[in-house]
């Protein structure tokens, strides 16, 4: 009976001691995960999938494992909220996401309050780091940043074209809109048109007619890639060739399947594609080994876990404050993105938004392509 006891004990102990050697970090990731811009919630999704796995087989963050849970928040802020508190009810103590800017800056707070640290890789509003909350940071530039180079761009490709800026109404869309037309105003150029429309609307011919009878050369697109291409389908059927100048809302091939031959031609901001870096080469297979070829934000995604394992190794802790402290240094953090760095805000200290134009490659397919420097 005491032999039994004894081994009972000693099996109890064993259990105890692999329970506290597996010991796990809960990580959120957060986005759009259905709705009409699950893409973008596939991009974020995957990448931090992926990087948790890698990292997990190198023997995790200070020995322990990563767990994924995700949240679906659908693009609306309200969800959002609720994926943030869900979260925390969940133990989750570190969080890439949220996608949008206007899902992520309440989730933001949510965390700030709870002691869960953030990555964003997309929410670009400057709104998200300006707040100057201790757990915010982001793997994208901002909106000032982006609007900036899309009216230097106008001003040395289209000066003397009518320009329309419209936007989505969103915290997004309306924020590089207002951005870009005092860019533009700065640069002596009043765009012909303002306006704004409503996502999820299939019929924008009313907008379409307006830069019809405006003759609108160029348009700046503030929103996503369903209303772009969209407005660009409707604007060909109008016989239009006006060109459309947008940011990091387009980053998706579903731009280009639901706009067709229209998009052919759309000028893009974003920074340099990563998956196109030699380095990230057996990583892009590893990706398509499964199925999924990364796009847009999938290795912004991937960094962000990158940087809290490593910010974590320099804290010597798992601790959400600590990590922040280390981040908000300024020490590089050696990424699929190349080296990285914050300021106190949050922001990174170095953004490369580069132009890029939709059209067909060799192989028929409609994607986007740097443009040359």
């Amino acid at each position: 009976m005491k032999k039994l006891l004894l081994t009972s004990v000693a099996l109890a102990a064993a259990l105890a001691f692999a329970g506290a050697a597996q010991a796990q970090i809960k990580l959120g990731v957060a986005g759009p995960i259905t709705g009409p811009n699950a893409p973008f919630g596939a991009q974020l999704k995957n990448g931090v999938d992926m990087a948790a796995k890698n990292i997990n087989a190198a023997g995790g963050i200070l020995g322990q494992k990563l767990e994924v849970e995700v949240g679906d928040d659908q693009s609306d802020p309200k969800q959002g909220v609720s994926v943030a508190n869900k979260f925390v009810g969940d133990g989750v103590t570190m969080v890439v996401g949220h996608f949008n800017s206007g899902v992520t800056i309440p989730a933001s707070e949510v965390y700030a309050d709870n002691g869960v640290i953030m990555i964003t890789p997309s929410a670009t509003n400057e709104k998200v780091t300006d707040r100057g909350l201790w757990n915010v940071f982001r793997t994208c530039g901002r909106d000032d940043q982006q609007a900036q180079v899309w009216s230097d761009y106008f001003v040395a490709n289209y000066k003397g074209k009518n320009v329309a800026v419209i936007d989505d109404k969103t915290t997004y869309g309306a924020g590089l809109a207002k951005n870009a037309v005092a860019d533009l105003e700065k640069a002596g150029i009043t765009p012909g048109l303002i306006e704004e429309v409503n996502i999820g609307e299939k019929d924008y011919s009313a907008v379409v007619t307006k830069m019809k009878g405006q003759g609108t050369d160029v348009l700046i697109w503030g929103g996503l890639y369903t209303e772009a291409a969209l407005i660009l389908k409707q604007l060909r059927d109008q016989g239009m060739k006006t060109v459309m100048l947008s940011g990091d809302g387009i980053t998706s091939a579903d731009f280009a399947t639901i706009g067709g031959d229209a998009v052919i031609g759309t000028q893009m901001t974003f920074p340099p594609k990563v998956e196109a870096n030699p380095a990230n080469a057996d990583l892009v297979k590893q990706f398509k080994a499964i199925g999924y070829t990364p796009e847009g934000y999938t290795l912004f995604s991937y960094a962000a876990v990158e940087i809290f394992k490593q910010a974590a190794e320099a804290a010597k802790s798992v601790d959400p404050q600590k990590m922040a402290e280390q981040m908000h240094t300024g020490m590089p953090f050696h990424t699929v993105m190349g080296d990285l760095a914050y300021d106190k805000k949050g922001d990174l200290t170095k953004v490369g938004y580069v132009m890029y134009t939709w059209k067909k490659g060799d192989d028929g397919k409609i994607d986007y392509f740097q443009n040359p420097s």
